[in-house]
């Protein structure tokens, strides 16, 4: 299709919120999400970095741009996939760092309908994810490497090329932005409902000289402009001015994210393997289990995890992502309801575990599978009922008095509002078992 400037659509009623009002109920809902970076540099197969990390000019980078045909693009199979693996929401990548758009903008040549693909590639992005159920997500480069009017910085392919900087110095960042600002309005009035953008990045003050923020952008204009086209979507805080949530990249939060000491959300992007577009050679992957403890830690401390895939030039989603997502998705399907819509719970959990909690359902995640018995403070008198979440096998509390002494064939007492639980011996089948406990609301906390 061919972006306008159209006014924006009209959205069914029954999942708006105020106008004004940046949607967060199936966000801290969904808490699992894929991110999609695809793009020319999926041709290079080597980081989606690659123009920045070999300084390849225009010329020399085009050569990605004249051979680009994803032949193979299938968003439906994309968005089942995220489906199948427990995720509610996909985010692709319109436009990374190298400036080239997925998309027909009417405001740029640098696009896919001119390469030898030909047509336009979010558009059945966002119509394969609204058939499955899943939000949608774009992400939107602030950096573009290829824009005649983007200043050189030290985030730029041709940094260290003199002769090319002294013929570039005169470059005017208020005709980016006006660029900039007419591709999010083609975005957002061109494929209808949009739930989240991701912008990337502002690096004023950072390690890169030339560093550029949210005067360089002219942010305040541009999220107001968002507000006024889709009041709904949630907007990530890389603009240089707060967001909806904050983006820790490649690292769990050691707890719950706050600003000013008050809790925000929060949603951790991380890769398989440590490159965020297709790395051919890239053998670093992350194991499925680490990734779930990863997604069960995250919830815990009030957060989501957006997990990379990196689809290759011809379209396809990489055989090993695709292995890695199938294990998670076996174990999302057994323990779904352990991430859904929970959150941090009140209670401390043990070593090796973590709490998730939706209302009066606390979920035990063990990390580590303790011999026999597993015990939790606090929780005495608080739980009227535990089994396995996986196949709901009954798991049988034990009543320890708190000063008997431990023996050679007998433990000892916990200390006072312990619960103690008898685990089978074999762990389930699992990366990470879960126990689910329905607690007692009327239990009197004071009596723990």
């Amino acid at each position: 299709m061919t972006p306008s400037a159209d006014t924006p659509q009209a959205y069914p009623s029954e999942d708006r919120a105020p106008e004004g009002a940046p949607e967060t109920t199936w966000f801290t809902t969904a808490r699992f999400g894929m991110f999609v970076h695809w793009g020319l540099y999926s041709l290079a197969a080597r980081h989606e970095w690659v123009k920045n990390r070999e300084e390849l000019t225009d010329e020399q980078y085009q050569v990605y741009f004249d051979h680009f045909d994803p032949d193979r693009y299938d968003p439906v199979q994309w968005a089942r996939a995220a489906k199948a693996a427990g995720m509610r929401y996909v985010v692709l990548t319109a436009k990374h760092h190298d400036g080239f758009c997925l998309w027909d903008s009417a405001l740029t040549e640098y696009k896919v309908t001119n390469t030898p693909h030909g047509r336009d590639l979010v558009g059945p992005f966002v119509e394969a994810c609204r058939a499955e159920g899943l939000k949608v997500g774009l992400y939107y480069s602030l950096i573009d490497w290829h824009h005649p009017s983007f200043p050189v910085d030290g985030t730029h392919p041709q940094r260290d090329d003199e002769e090319f900087k002294a013929a570039n110095a005169d470059r005017d960042i208020r005709d980016y932005q006006r660029y900039l600002h007419g591709q999010v309005r083609e975005l957002l009035t061109s494929f209808g409902r949009v739930d989240y953008l991701f912008f990337d990045f502002s690096y004023a003050g950072r390690t890169w000289w030339g560093g550029k923020g949210p005067d360089d952008w002219d942010s305040p204009k541009l999220l107001e402009m968002i507000r006024e086209l889709q009041p709904h979507v949630l907007v990530n805080d890389r603009t240089g001015l707060p967001g909806d949530f904050v983006t820790p990249e490649q690292y769990q939060p050691s707890g719950p994210m706050t600003e000013n000491g008050r809790p925000v959300l929060w949603e951790a992007c991380q890769t398989l393997n440590g490159s965020w577009g297709y790395d051919r050679d890239n053998l670093d992957h992350k194991s499925a289990d680490l990734l779930i403890r990863m997604l069960v830690d995250g919830v815990s401390k009030g957060g989501n995890l957006l997990l990379n895939v990196g689809p290759t030039g011809r379209g396809d989603l990489d055989p090993r992502d695709c292995a890695i997502l199938g294990e998670i998705g076996r174990w999302t399907e057994l323990h779904e309801r352990a991430i859904r819509g929970c959150g941090p719970s009140p209670y401390t959990a043990p070593a090796e575990c973590r709490y998730t909690q939706r209302g009066d359902r606390l979920y035990v995640h063990l990390f580590a599978w303790p011999l026999r018995h597993l015990h939790l403070p606090g929780l005495a008198g608080r739980v009227r009922y535990a089994q396995l979440l996986n196949d709901a096998s009954e798991i049988i509390p034990v009543h320890i008095d708190p000063d008997r002494p431990a023996v050679n064939t007998e433990m000892g007492g916990q200390p006072a509002g312990t619960l103690t639980l008898q685990i089978p011996v074999r762990r389930p089948d699992t990366p990470v078992p879960v126990i689910e406990l329905f607690l007692d609301t009327t239990a009197d906390p004071a009596d723990g």
